[in-house]
């Protein structure tokens, strides 16, 4: 049985994810299903803020504008002109590239290039927000690799909170391991890199309990796309026990979140 649900983590109310008022007779309650989508909303920012530190830290001069990534609609200052380097991502009180609106700050430090072993990129958000959704916390990028050809990074996430549109507060730590699989040999030119996540596991707090989610099945991150485009999440705690599916690697909005059950639901970001 297959149902289809379009996630709101503020239930009915944000602009990133939306989910229809489910009937009383679901097997997955509504309180439920948004910390789900909370939860998968919370990865996918993450990787977007990291994103943002990667383009911003690209060191390559001579690169085209196509190859050091997407505009990014912020004033960005740099403190320092050897390592540790300060980039301040100013979005002012709001700017828009491909519907996503950001506001605030983000402030990334770079212990030394990010493609060099023992290097840690540092994310920290001040009064940050992505569509009216507020965002705090830090992310460690802590390039880890011992094999030159396979890049390895860990990313930790300390003291995040997420607050939706209805002042829902979502809290999340964790840590994932991640290693680049393509684009290995043109290491300034961000565009045709692909990242897999392996293993790691999260934890999102709300007020009506924990989730866990556990990398079930290896995660797929394009640095083209946005989102997550394969691989599988294992999600526990409360009445929510099941997998979330991203797809088949295509680069789209699609994911699905099969409960211990049987029951399915199509969701989309």
């Amino acid at each position: 049985m297959k149902k289809t649900i379009i996630f709101i983590t503020a239930i009915c109310a944000s602009t990133l994810m939306y989910v229809s008022c489910s009937n009383s007779d679901e097997i997955v309650n509504q309180t439920d299903t948004t910390t789900v989508g909370a939860s998968v909303l919370i990865d996918a920012v993450n990787e977007i803020d990291i994103k943002t530190g990667l383009t911003v830290s690209n060191t390559n001069q001579t690169a085209k504008p196509s190859e050091t990534g997407p505009a990014i609609c912020a004033n960005i200052t740099v403190s320092g002109s050897t390592y540790p380097k300060v980039f301040t991502v100013d979005y002012g009180t709001g700017c828009t590239v491909d519907q996503i609106k950001r506001a605030g700050k983000l402030k990334i430090t770079l212990s030394g290039p990010v493609i060099t072993t023992g290097s840690k990129m540092t994310i920290e958000r001040i009064d940050y927000s992505i569509n009216g959704l507020k965002l705090e916390g830090t992310i460690e990028y802590t390039n880890t690799t011992t094999t030159p050809t396979i890049p390895q990074w860990t990313r930790k996430v300390t003291n995040g909170k997420l607050t939706d549109l209805q002042n829902r507060v979502y809290t999340n730590s964790g840590t994932l391991t991640i290693k680049q699989t393509a684009g290995v040999d043109t290491p300034y030119v961000l565009e045709d890199n692909v990242y897999e996540m392996p293993e790691g596991t999260h934890t999102v707090i709300s007020e009506k309990g924990s989730l866990t989610l556990t990398i079930q099945e290896t995660l797929v991150k394009k640095y083209s796309c946005e989102y997550i485009s394969k691989g599988k999440l294992k999600i526990q705690g409360g009445f929510i026990n099941g997998v979330v599916d991203y797809g088949n690697n295509d680069c789209d909005t699609k994911y699905t979140y099969t409960h211990e059950s049987g029951v399915s639901y199509n969701l989309y970001m």
